[in-house]
């Protein structure tokens, strides 16, 4: 079905204010960021975000989904050059964790609001476990093929890629709530001497 003017005009609006929300959560965290403040960073009334959204708790799922398709975009966009599977991990870790260009702090701190949020409201709660489990499965697969290029048993990608994600989202807090405090660029490093470290540790395939 083609795209109305007004149709598009509402996909314009609805991901302006979601767009929005980020900055003034990112800010401010998810209960002060009220519908006043959004609607003034978007520079709407807040009649219109009520047009467009019923709730405030339905613009952060929209912002969930933002933030998902951010992080995947990113790492589309660095692995597109990638020859081989370490060349792609690093790709993924540059993407999620490295510094520079296309770095998104804002972007980060919102998807720390979104965990604490996702422990207090199911409806979000759902959302961020499906994002993790994506993390999840990206990271096994990718993990496996580093693993297999190497002549290394598969097995324990799936643990290793859990232990990256929680490597990942726990530099998110740190870099949130203590970034005075840590190195700058350590994440990124981290995550690839973790995952250095437990490729080369995993047993050698059987012939």
């Amino acid at each position: 079905m083609p795209r109305t003017p007004s149709t598009s005009n509402t996909e314009s609006r609805r991901a302006a204010i979601v767009a929005a929300m980020l900055p003034v959560m990112a800010r401010h965290g998810y209960e002060k960021a009220t519908i006043q403040a959004i609607a003034r960073e978007a520079g709407l009334t807040p009649g219109l975000l009520h047009y467009h959204f019923k709730s405030k708790q339905e613009i952060l799922v929209s912002l969930v989904a933002a933030v998902v398709e951010f992080a995947r975009t990113r790492y589309e966009s660095r692995s597109a050059s990638s020859a081989g599977p370490m060349e792609r991990l690093q790709a993924y870790v540059q993407a999620r964790l490295g510094l520079g260009t296309g770095a998104a702090p804002d972007m980060v701190a919102a998807w720390v609001m979104i965990g604490a949020e996702a422990v207090r409201q199911p409806e979000v709660r759902v959302l961020y476990e499906q994002a993790i489990a994506q993390e999840l499965a990206l990271l096994t697969q990718l993990l496996s093929a580093c693993l297999a290029e190497r002549r290394r048993s598969t097995d324990s990608a799936h643990t290793l890629a859990a232990g990256l994600v929680a490597l990942m989202e726990g530099s998110f807090q740190l870099s949130s709530a203590a970034a005075n405090v840590m190195p700058a660029g350590y994440a990124a490093q981290a995550a690839m001497a973790f995952a250095t470290q437990g490729i080369e540790a995993a047993p050698k395939r059987k012939a």
